[in-house]
């Protein structure tokens, strides 16, 4: 009520300085009761506009509105699950967004576990919708797992040595005891090797890298007799 007597006192003064100015324009008879005519209408249409914000004002009062605790259990309700199941779920998908971006593989298992997460309804919550179906999707879809090993079939004419000196392998034929001790099943002398063999080509490690190219560095071939 306070905001009715506040907007019609408003409207009074503002109409009581309308007529002021306007009777000191020198208006005639017809322009003066035309005039007065507009205002009195204008103050007829503020007063219903008034009025119909008040009801409004008054139903928003008599609205008896659910706490924010209930709306979100309703929302969890909707996907089949309660605040545990939730807090559960943002659990798990904190714990495999670090394994992804830490790469901790095999990159398969993390595939595995993003798509169990992604059939969990609790998935579609606004919370967790992008981060699951697409952020961390992209992130295992950038993910290049670096192969640890490939496989090589023996060709007449291999030799350890000409193998392990191979650009696609390690390009520096002194490595060669890598693909020895990699595959003893199957090479008993490594002087012998046969054709249509499979052998495990292991990936060299930093350090074994370095120690194969420092004995490349200092290998000093036989003086020719």
């Amino acid at each position: 009520m306070e905001i009715k007597k506040y907007l019609i006192s408003f409207f009074a003064i503002l109409f009581l300085l309308s007529v002021t100015v306007i009777a000191q324009e020198e208006m005639t008879t017809d322009e003066w009761e035309a005039e007065m005519t507009r205002l009195k209408d204008k103050k007829e249409s503020l007063t219903k506009e008034i009025s119909v914000l008040q009801n409004e004002v008054n139903n928003l009062k008599a609205t008896k509105l659910q706490s924010y605790e209930d709306c979100v259990n309703e929302l969890y309700a909707m996907v089949g699950g309660t605040k545990a199941d939730v807090d559960n779920y943002r659990k798990a998908v904190t714990e495999l967004d670090g394994k992804i971006r830490r790469k901790e593989g095999p990159k398969v298992d993390r595939q595995k576990d993003l798509d169990a997460l992604k059939m969990n309804k609790i998935s579609a919550l606004p919370e967790f919708f992008d981060k699951v179906h697409n952020q961390m999707q992209r992130s295992l879809d950038s993910w290049v797992e670096e192969v640890k090993e490939t496989m090589y079939t023996v060709v007449r004419g291999d030799h350890l040595w000409g193998i392990a000196r191979k650009s696609e392998h390690y390009g520096n034929g002194f490595a060669w005891p890598m693909i020895y001790k990699a595959n003893r099943d199957k090479i008993k002398n490594p002087d012998l090797i046969y054709p249509k063999q499979v052998f495990s080509i292991p990936k060299l490690t930093e350090e074994e890298k370095a120690k194969y190219d420092k004995i490349r560095k200092n290998y000093k071939p036989a003086p020719v007799q």
